[in-house]
């Protein structure tokens, strides 16, 4: 019982002798370690997204940079694949903005498949955190490379302005964050309202608040981290945290090692008054996605909401946005003044995806499209060539072989199509872009000191696909899709709502 007394005193005696020597080392390493203290703290500051000036409840960083967006709240969301999935995002992000009182940070158009979700039936998709990281860092390769386009310049979201506060990207990362987005800009409101630091170290500042990486930092952003792996969103179902009727099902959670349970969550609930994402200035979601799979939406079930008036009226009001003035304008032109006749559009979609493996049941929809339009015609006694508005992914140079080459040298047939390079194509660009739709849809400062201001001007946009979607919609003989194309469902929406009128 004495040895472990005898080994404290030895371990007392050599720490008594050793004393001189670790003073010694302390007082020759001090300006080396005052030093990387010094560095280590300026790499904080760095990476903190607060700034640093007090408030007058006792000394609490605030979120954002600018006095004009105090007592704002917003909500951000990640945005992804191809465009048609963008807008149905855009139209659940402008529900859940207005359901929770909060402007919507209107995003960017996203190049195809840039940022990718993966697959929720399969319970295989990338985290919330990681999809708005990647979203951010595509919209700066879009600024680094001048090729920056709002979907508020795309869509026209007047018809919900009234009901849904907004705010371009590019304004509210200028203003809450402090950094130069004019590099975005193709005219001059948007370079006056869009002006900030140039940092580096600001961009990842901004970065790491928008995705949420950080946590939930101070109150400042709450990082909505349910997926569709776990969560549905409703709302006034009176089905809170019951499970929803899709779950994998056994072999799935065996061969994936998952114990995922979908429950269906009211969002006012989850995240609106009284909830611990209320007083975040920013509430960012990963995906508002949704897609109906075996009688159950993937992620966001809301469509319908007769206890609440205002938040019904915006549903109705949102099933459909149309492309912004300026495009639908140049599609009723291009059909009225270069096709002259009644015609029918076909979209072709035959190159990307699940689609190149279907051509044959693509081309067979076609001919039994064209063979109804030809009896129509002789029924009514027309004797005159079919004319059709093709859009296809597929380009004319590899036609050879196909059904379309037939139809092509058919003169039964007077075929159209549009290139990026078309005239008509170009000058829609230019008109769509100097009216700044995107960035005059939403929340500006109140003093904008020189709307004239000069900057370098980013690319015209591709709009070629959103052009031929407006013609299409013009199409009086009739129009005839791709199987499963969600290209096909958003012309199929515009000639329901009779957008075309010429």
């Amino acid at each position: 019982m004495d040895l472990p007394a005898s080994r404290g005193r030895c371990r007392r005696r050599g720490a008594r002798s050793h004393l001189p020597v670790v003073v010694a080392v302390l007082v020759l390493l001090l300006p080396t370690l005052l030093l990387f203290s010094s560095a280590y703290s300026t790499m904080l500051r760095a990476l903190l997204p607060f700034t640093s000036s007090a408030s007058g409840d006792g000394g609490v960083p605030q979120c954002g940079g600018s006095v004009e967006l105090e007592g704002e709240r917003f909500l951000w969301y990640a945005p992804h694949s191809g465009f048609s999935n963008q807008v149905g995002e855009l139209r659940n992000a402008a529900v859940a903005a207005a359901l929770l009182n909060r402007t919507l940070v209107v995003p960017p158009v996203l190049d195809h498949h840039a940022v990718v979700l993966g697959s929720c039936p399969k319970f295989r998709v990338t985290d919330p955190a990681s999809l708005r990281a990647a979203v951010w860092d595509h919209a700066m390769q879009l600024l680094r490379e001048g090729r920056y386009v709002s979907m508020g310049d795309i869509v026209d979201l007047s018809p919900v302005k009234s009901m849904v506060r907004m705010i371009d990207f590019r304004v509210f990362v200028s203003l809450w964050c402090g950094v130069d987005m004019r590099k975005t800009c193709f005219s001059g409101l948007c370079c006056a309202v869009s002006g900030g630091s140039s940092m580096p170290a600001d961009y990842n500042r901004c970065r790491a608040l928008l995705s949420g990486l950080g946590g939930s930092e101070n109150g400042c952003v709450y990082p909505v981290q349910d997926d569709c792996r776990t969560t549905v969103w409703t709302y006034q179902q009176n089905n809170e945290g019951a499970l929803d009727q899709f779950q994998p099902d056994e072999e799935l959670k065996r061969r994936k090692k998952i114990s995922y349970v979908r429950r269906r969550r009211d969002i006012y609930k989850v995240l609106g008054p009284g909830s611990q994402a209320e007083d975040a200035t920013l509430l960012a979601f990963g995906t508002l996605f949704s897609g109906l799979y075996k009688r159950s939406q993937s992620y966001f079930d809301i469509h319908e909401s007769p206890k609440d008036q205002r938040i019904q009226s915006l549903l109705e009001k949102i099933e459909f946005l149309p492309f912004a003035p300026e495009i639908m304008a140049a599609g009723r032109e291009f059909a009225k003044n270069k096709i002259k006749e009644p015609f029918v559009c076909a979209q072709l979609r035959l190159l990307d995806g699940q689609f190149k493996n279907h051509w044959k049941a693509t081309f067979s929809a076609l001919k039994e499209k064209l063979k109804a339009v030809e009896f129509e015609m002789k029924r009514n006694k027309n004797s005159g060539p079919v004319h059709m508005f093709i859009m296809t992914d597929l380009p004319p140079a590899n036609w050879t072989k196909t059904y379309l080459a037939n139809v092509a040298k058919d003169e039964q047939y007077k075929l159209y199509t549009l290139k990026e390079s078309d005239e008509l194509v170009v000058q829609t660009a230019q008109s769509l872009m100097a009216a700044e739709h995107g960035v005059r849809s939403g929340f500006l400062p109140k003093t904008i000191e020189n709307r004239k201001k000069d900057c370098d001007h980013v690319q015209l946009p591709e709009i070629l696909l959103y052009l031929e979607e407006s013609v299409c919609s013009c199409a009086s003989l009739g129009f005839v899709g791709t199987a499963g194309s969600t290209i096909a469902g958003s012309i199929e929406t515009m000639r329901k709502n009779n957008v075309c009128k010429w």
